[in-house]
């Protein structure tokens, strides 16, 4: 998980800086740094919030060739990974407010908290980042989580499944940390019924964003940024 830039020492903060400075020059290997470190986070953020495969990774793209057409607008305030989480979120936003206009992220009511269910797509044949083993209890998981409504789920694919702490979730998402403790209990309760207590140890690896799909990802993002052969 990339920290804070309160949180980073001296001699983190001394490499992002050098890592951006590379990056404001188009400098291949610093790009394909940034964007693998934070591929996973991006992508679930946005899924989180989109709950589709491809609209997430369209997501992340744009996300990166933003951030990249724009870095000089990254002054370190927060640490990289934040910034461009922010940015992953807005533009994730974005489109589900076009879908659904009169919606907000903290604006779902307490009494209506039942989520439609929405079905996961199925992964492609012969994905070699999950086993035949795998799939189908991460099915289970992914498919829960997609049931969430939007404001808790969102707490959850942050602090659970990113590893973020209370401080940078609230700070990502724009809300109290007395808010996000309290939105992230009740999604536990939402979960745990179903899936929670027999197949906990492999929600870490829902949604994965590794691989051929990360490196397919950032092929694409630095074929646009006009870097690389």
């Amino acid at each position: 998980m990339q920290p804070t830039a309160a949180g980073l020492s001296a001699g983190a903060r001394t490499s992002e800086a050098e890592l951006v400075d590379r990056a404001r020059g188009r400098d291949e290997a610093a790009l394909r740094e940034i964007m693998q470190a934070n591929n996973r986070r991006l992508y679930r953020l946005a899924r989180g919030i989109l709950r589709s495969d491809s609209e997430a990774e369209d997501v992340v793209q744009e996300t990166y060739v933003r951030a990249f057409t724009h870095l000089d607008g990254f002054r370190g305030e927060s640490g990289l990974s934040t910034w461009l989480s922010r940015i992953a979120i807005n533009e994730a936003l974005g489109r589900a407010r076009s879908r659904k206009p009169d919606v907000e992220l903290g604006a779902i009511p307490e009494a209506a908290l039942e989520a439609q269910i929405i079905q996961f797509p199925v992964s492609p044949a012969g994905d070699p980042e999950r086993t035949m083993a795998q799939r189908e209890i991460q099915r289970v998981v992914e498919r829960a989580i997609d049931e969430l409504p939007d404001i808790f789920r969102m707490v959850f694919v942050a602090r659970v499944m990113e590893g973020m702490n209370i401080e940078e979730t609230a700070d990502l998402l724009g809300v109290k940390p007395e808010t996000v403790k309290t939105r992230l209990h009740r999604a536990r309760s939402m979960l745990r019924e179903n899936v929670e207590k027999e197949i906990g140890p492999v929600m870490m690896d829902a949604f994965p964003f590794a691989g051929w799909r990360c490196e397919r990802l950032t092929v694409s993002v630095l074929k646009r940024l006009g870097v690389g052969g």
